[in-house]
């Protein structure tokens, strides 16, 4: 790997807590699921993304290590779990994603929704940043969940929510990289999520399958038009030999020019890097630019 691909192993400060906090509760991170590249920065820094309905993903995305079969459960206890993990690790800020669970009515919607409740009634003032599937056929039911969580709170645990969902690619290689996903479903999805009153979109790209500077910016020129607000762009690192190879290794000055990019074209928080990921400093109320 080039140079500027460096990775922060780092074991200390709070990076122990974080690990007993994670395995006490017996939880799944995207972090070691996913074998994130920054799992070691992030854990240092108490930081986690917790990942939700288990470990199976009901998709084969090619460019994914997370394992795929057809999960023959839901952990009914799982929200109260993570709640008290984030607790434990006196957490300001949650990230919350899953596996893709169409084997579910709600696509796995409800535990989203259970375990934002069980957040803020604990710590009303958690920020929280949901990254969902695209929830199929049923994205008007999440959204119906999403805010009935929200309202079912008492003040001041109404704050915002921001609903993150990744493009991931461009679409000429959806059905290479992203099998059983639809471009226009995802984009669907993020333009449902930006409707909301009480909501900020959010979505990412990985860089480095193959895609052209036209097609990316076509892709950033289609999210605006959907109403995201947030951005993250980052290097597509194979993690495994089942998985994508990379195709090229995007320099860091291309990712501040796509960042510049993203800017003009009016989103308000961006975060463009070789190890950027979509929950990477996803606390920060602003992009790096202001960081």
């Amino acid at each position: 790997m080039p140079v500027w691909i460096r990775q922060n192993l780092g074991r200390e400060r709070r990076y122990p807590g974080t690990a007993a906090a994670v395995h006490g509760h017996r939880l799944h991170t995207v972090c070691e699921e996913a074998r994130c590249p920054n799992r070691g920065e992030c854990w240092s820094r108490g930081t986690a993304t917790f990942m939700l309905l288990g470990d199976t993903c009901t998709r084969a995305c090619a460019f994914c290590s997370v394992k795929t079969g057809r999960p023959a459960w839901q952990d009914a206890d799982e929200p109260r779990r993570v709640a008290q993990a984030c607790l434990d690790l006196d957490l300001n800020f949650v990230v919350l994603t899953s596996v893709n669970r169409d084997d579910l009515p709600d696509g796995g919607a409800g535990c989203f929704a259970d375990t934002l409740r069980e957040l803020r009634l604990g710590k009303p003032d958690m920020g929280v940043e949901f990254l969902t599937p695209d929830f199929r056929n049923v994205q008007g039911d999440a959204a119906r969940l999403f805010n009935a969580a929200l309202e079912s709170l008492p003040d001041p645990s109404r704050r915002d929510l921001i609903w993150g969902h990744n493009v991931e690619t461009v679409p000429r290689l959806y059905r290479t990289a992203r099998q059983g996903a639809r471009y226009e479903r995802s984009l669907e999805l993020l333009a449902l999520a930006a409707r909301q009153a009480n909501m900020e979109a959010k979505s990412a790209l990985m860089l480095g399958l193959g895609e052209t500077r036209e097609e990316v910016l076509a892709v950033l020129a289609d999210l605006r038009m959907a109403g995201v607000q947030r951005l993250s762009l980052g290097q597509y690192l194979r993690p495994t030999l089942d998985n994508l190879p990379v195709t090229r290794y995007v320099p860091p000055e291309e990712f501040a020019e796509y960042e510049t990019e993203a800017r003009r074209m009016g989103f308000s928080w961006v975060k463009a890097g070789p190890l950027v990921r979509s929950s990477y400093y996803a606390e920060e109320t602003q992009g790096r630019k202001d960081a």
